[in-house]
């Protein structure tokens, strides 16, 4: 009876045991599953919070580049509406000098006309064309020798161009190195120059082309790079974009055969801003063009007799044209042919003048009418040229 007793009470024992093991197996594995469960939902969480990082880095970068834009579209819609204003302001010029001619030009009657008086006429008007210029007082040199005063430097490629600012008293030097460029040096003064110190960049919006630009009263005038002929008036100090103008038939052809990279050069004296292209209208001849330098308008052209052939730069003093040629190989420069634009002076007038030795060839020649010097480029070589001039009406 006893032992039947105790197999029941081991049997019992033995079941309670294996229950209890059953359940703790049981309980593993739940505890085994729920932490599969919580380390994915770790991996899902974190990769949720990289791809949030990302977004709103991305949110933050496209915020970044559209105010950037809208700064660039305020600046343009600025720009554009100074244009527009300049425009209007020329076209109202050009209305009201259109009502003051009507005004003073009375109505013509209606009447036959005599074919020899029309003819009459048109010479008439053909000779005025041969002088508009009207000469000012104590501006009629005529150029009677040429100096190296000094070379200043070797720089820069070997094209270029550096001037002075003849309208203003200012002793700042603004190069320009190459013949295609957005940006463009400043230094206080001759000394800063030669010794390359505390030069100040400045960046156009965009490039020049060729060598004949010009700085007058704290506008720099240059011809624009990729366009035929568009001439663009730049303040150096608030750096914008003041006007422009198309000249008319220029940049077609280099407008000197030996420096091929200037289509159209620009040039100062003591009458104004002028424009020197060549025309292969009239056989590669040069011409010769008078630009209001405030309203960028054209005054009057003229068709010279020098030829651009082995024509190498030119400058202007007081409305007279001087072309300087050299040969292919290059050698001594030398002015062979003028061009007054008042019509008193002829190239049998002046006898051939020679430059002193130069390197090579000149690309640029700028005369500064307040220093009576001539600012060259000669083969990446900055060299000052003094000249000596004399009346026109003197004899030689």
């Amino acid at each position: 009876m006893i032992s039947c007793c105790l197999r029941v009470l081991g049997i019992f024992i033995l079941t309670q045991a294996c229950g209890r093991a059953q359940r703790l197996t049981q309980d593993i594995l739940m505890m085994q599953y729920l932490e599969q469960r919580l380390a994915q939902l770790e991996d899902r969480l974190t990769k949720c919070h990289e791809e949030s990082s990302k977004y709103a880095q991305e949110l933050y970068d496209f915020s970044t580049e559209t105010r950037s834009r809208l700064d660039s579209l305020n600046t343009y819609k600025s720009e554009l509406k100074n244009q527009v204003d300049n425009v209007v302001t020329r076209v109202e010029k050009i209305e009201r000098d259109v009502d003051y001619l009507e005004a003073q030009t009375p109505q013509q009657p209606c009447i036959e006309v005599d074919e020899n008086l029309l003819k009459e006429q048109v010479r008439e008007a053909e000779s005025k064309k041969k002088a508009k210029l009207k000469p000012i007082p104590d501006c009629d040199g005529m150029l009677t020798s040429i100096k190296s005063l000094k070379i200043v430097k070797k720089s820069g490629d070997t094209q270029g161009s550096w001037m002075k600012d003849p309208a203003k008293d200012s002793p700042k030097i603004y190069f320009l190195s190459g013949s295609k460029n957005d940006m463009f040096m400043e230094f206080s003064n001759m000394k800063a120059f030669t010794e390359g110190n505390a030069a100040k960049n400045i960046t156009l919006p965009f490039p020049w082309q060729g060598t004949g630009h010009v700085v007058y009263n704290g506008f720099l005038y240059f011809h624009k790079s990729g366009s035929t002929n568009e001439i663009i008036k730049y303040h150096i100090r608030s750096k914008n974009v003041t006007d422009s103008m198309i000249l008319p038939n220029a940049g077609r052809v280099p407008a000197y055969q030996l420096s091929p990279y200037t289509f159209i050069d620009l040039a100062l004296d003591e009458q104004g801003l002028w424009s020197i292209h060549a025309d292969p209208d009239i056989n590669g001849n040069i011409v010769l063009t008078k630009i209001d330098r405030g309203s960028l308008a054209v005054e009057h052209s003229w068709d010279t007799t020098c030829s651009s052939k082995e024509a190498e730069a030119a400058f202007l003093i007081c409305g007279t044209l001087f072309v300087a040629y050299n040969s292919e190989y290059g050698g001594r420069s030398r002015i062979q042919c003028i061009y007054d634009a008042h019509d008193i002076a002829t190239s049998d007038d002046m006898p051939i003048l020679y430059f002193p030795k130069s390197y090579t060839r000149h690309s640029v020649m700028h005369y500064n009418f307040k220093e009576k010097q001539i600012y060259s480029w000669d083969d990446g070589y900055q060299t000052l040229y003094k000249v000596t001039t004399k009346k026109k009406s003197e004899s030689p």
